[in-house]
C-alpha cells in the first residue's frame, strides 16, 4: 500500500504522477460481497455483479485501469460501462483479479475522521449516479450507463486524498465546514497544492480512461447535455448532502427543473427528497393552478 502523505504536492501534475501506479484499496463490503459470489464464478449475473462494482468507486475504477492495461491490440472500439467491461474480462480472470484486495478500512486505520469524510463522499457520488442515471432514462438519452458512471467517479480524487493524504484531506474538509465563504478551489490549491479537478484531469490521461468518460468528465465542456446530467447531479448531491435546507439547493432545484422540464414537486419525488417537503411543493403548485383557492 502506498504511504501516507501530509505535506501538498507541488501542483496537480506531481500529485497524478504519485498517484499513477498505487495499488487502488476497495471498501470491505465489497471484498466481502465478492467471496461470497467466488465459487459461483462461472453462474453469477453479470449485472449483478457490475451492480457490486459500481456501488464502490474505486473497485470501478480498479475495473477500468484493468480493461486499459489488458486491451488487446486488435481492440479497436473503447469498452466505456461496467458491465461489458466484466463481459470482456470473463468471470474466471475477474476474480483471479480480485484476490486478496486491499481495503480501505485497513488503509485509514487509526484515522477516523478521514474514513467518515470518505464515506460521505462516497454516499454523495452514489446519489449523483443514481440521480443522473434517473433524468437521462427521463430523456430517454442512449448514454445513460456512461452518464452514471461518470457522476460516480467525477470526486474519485477527494476519495483518493482521503485514502493515501487523510491529514490534508480532513484539514481541507474542516476548513471548508468552519467558514462556508471560502471557495472550495482555492482551499484545494492551500491545502493540497492544486485543486482536485485538475488533478483529475491529468490522473485519468495517465492512466488512459476512455475518452467518452474524459469528455463527460471535464469541467470545461458544460454546455454539452451529456455533461449537463453529471454536472447537475454532482453539485445537487454535493449540497444536499449538507442538509435539505442548504442555501444553494434551491438554485439547483431550478437549474435541474428547467433541464429536465418537470415541476418541482416530480423532482423532489425524484430524489427521494423529505416528505414534507413534497407535500409543501405540490400544494404551491395547486395553488398555482388555481389562483382562487
Amino acid at each position: 500500500m502506498t504511504l501516507m502523505i501530509d505535506f501538498p504536492f507541488p501542483g496537480a501534475q506531481a500529485w497524478a504522477e504519485h498517484f499513477k501506479e498505487i495499488e487502488l484499496p476497495v471498501l470491505r463490503h465489497t471484498t466481502q460481497k465478492l467471496a461470497e459470489l467466488r465459487d459461483n464464478a462461472e453462474t453469477i449475473n453479470t449485472r449483478a455483479l457490475a451492480n457490486i462494482v459500481l456501488h464502490d468507486p474505486l473497485m470501478t475504477l480498479r475495473i477500468l485501469r484493468y480493461m486499459k492495461l489488458h486491451r488487446g491490440k486488435s481492440q479497436t472500439m473503447e469498452i466505456t460501462t461496467i458491465e461489458r467491461s466484466l463481459v470482456m474480462i470473463g468471470m474466471q480472470n475477474f476474480f483471479e483479479s480480485c484476490q486478496e484486495l486491499p481495503t480501505i478500512e485497513q488503509q485509514l486505520k487509526g484515522h477516523p475522521k478521514a474514513m467518515l469524510g470518505l464515506l460521505k463522499v462516497i454516499a454523495r457520488s452514489r446519489h449523483a449516479s443514481s440521480w443522473s442515471r434517473d433524468w437521462a432514462l427521463l430523456r430517454q438519452n442512449t448514454r445513460f450507463e456512461e452518464i452514471s458512471l461518470a457522476a460516480l467517479l467525477h470526486d474519485f480524487v477527494e476519495i483518493l486524498m482521503y485514502c493515501f493524504a487523510p491529514t490534508l484531506a480532513t484539514r481541507a474538509r474542516e476548513r471548508l465546514n468552519a467558514d462556508h465563504t471560502l471557495r472550495t478551489q482555492q482551499v484545494q490549491e492551500e491545502v493540497f497544492g492544486a485543486p482536485l479537478n485538475e488533478i483529475m484531469s491529468e490522473l485519468v490521461e495517465l492512466w488512459g480512461l476512455p475518452q467518452l468518460l474524459l469528455a463527460l468528465l471535464n469541467p470545461t465542456d458544460d454546455d454539452s447535455t451529456n455533461v449537463k446530467y453529471v454536472s447537475l447531479a454532482v453539485d445537487l448531491s454535493r449540497h444536499s448532502a449538507n442538509g435539505w435546507d442548504d442555501a444553494a439547493l434551491p438554485d439547483d432545484f431550478k437549474a435541474v427543473e428547467s433541464f429536465l422540464f418537470i415541476d418541482h414537486s416530480h423532482l423532489l419525488e425524484r430524489i427521494g427528497a423529505p416528505e414534507e417537503m413534497i407535500q409543501v411543493a405540490r400544494e404551491s403548485e395547486a395553488a398555482s393552478d388555481n389562483p382562487l383557492i
